[in-house]
């Protein structure tokens, strides 16, 4: 962890601090105070979706977007809320700091990479004792239709009486635009594909296989509907494969049980499966079969 100077050491509550420095070059002033936020709001009005921000909150949270150099509707808006909550002081302060520490070489991510400029302003707000868990329920509001829990009971959500419409493509943009600063790790990865496959295209010690999943399983009420025909390229190791193989030879109804490791490739054009493990369901049954009689 980077050690943070405070913002009186970066003098940023004056026009010649680190904000201004930052900010040297690009597009608009930064406010310092905010009797100079309505002179940059004559200049930069708020979009429809911000109409109930005062102007001068929102002059001031757009020009630490900029600082930032955030351009994407969620993260301005969490930072607009910040304003509004904190106060354009308060905001500064924890701004220089995120300022200090991109100078020192910045943060990282739990997978190794360096966290932008704003998800480094975003991780102060959400960690530091300066903002209260009340400051970063109302900053960092849950999604639409998300429960968050105040105390050991919670309201739950209402019940849908449809099913939900399907997300529009400008919702996933905005929340993988917003997930960009708050990615975790995946510590384990497994995949079951279950099916016949077709070809079996043999390379070296590694056999290629290809199946189309069309059916969509029944999925809990208000997640986004899953696009159809996801392609899925399989790769076993020839010597597992085999006993899959034959059995699936012998027995029209049988169906492939491959687990493994996914990974999104733009080689295979869908999703690679590396197999970790392979069998079908008749050799699953008759394993179980075996166990059973084999235990006293």
């Amino acid at each position: 962890m980077v050690t943070a100077t405070t913002a009186e050491e970066h003098d940023i509550t004056t026009p010649t601090g680190a904000v201004e420095e930052a900010s040297a070059g690009l597009t608009g002033a930064v406010p310092t105070t905010e009797a100079e936020a309505p002179t940059i709001a004559a200049a930069v009005r708020p979009p429809v979706s911000y109409a109930f921000v005062p102007p001068d909150v929102w002059a001031v949270a757009r020009a630490f977007a900029v600082v930032l150099g955030e351009t994407m509707p969620p993260p301005i808006r969490i930072i607009t809320r910040a304003v509004d909550r904190l106060g354009p002081d308060r905001v500064r302060a924890l701004l220089g700091q995120a300022l200090t520490i991109e100078a020192q070489g910045g943060l990282t991510l739990p997978d190794g990479r360096r966290r932008t400029p704003g998800g480094t302003f975003f991780y102060l707000m959400r960690t530091s004792d300066a903002v209260s868990r009340e400051d970063r329920a109302y900053i960092f509001p849950p999604p639409s239709g998300c429960l968050r829990r105040t105390g050991a009971s919670a309201t739950p959500a209402p019940t849908q009486s449809r099913p939900p419409a399907p997300w529009a493509d400008d919702t996933y943009r905005e929340i993988m635009a917003a997930l960009q600063h708050e990615t975790g790790r995946a510590t384990t990865v497994k995949i079951t594909v279950i099916g016949r496959p077709g070809a079996a295209i043999e390379q070296g010690q590694a056999v290629a296989l290809a199946l189309v999943s069309e059916k969509v399983p029944d999925l809990p009420k208000g997640l986004p509907e899953p696009a159809a025909g996801t392609r899925y390229t399989v790769f076993v190791a020839r010597k597992q494969w085999a006993k899959v193989a034959e059995a699936l030879a012998a027995d029209l109804e049988d169906a492939a049980i491959i687990e493994g490791y996914a990974a999104l490739d733009p080689r295979v054009e869908g999703i690679a499966v590396y197999a970790t493990g392979a069998t079908t369901k008749r050799l699953q049954a008759a394993k179980r079969t075996a166990t059973a009689a084999a235990t006293p």
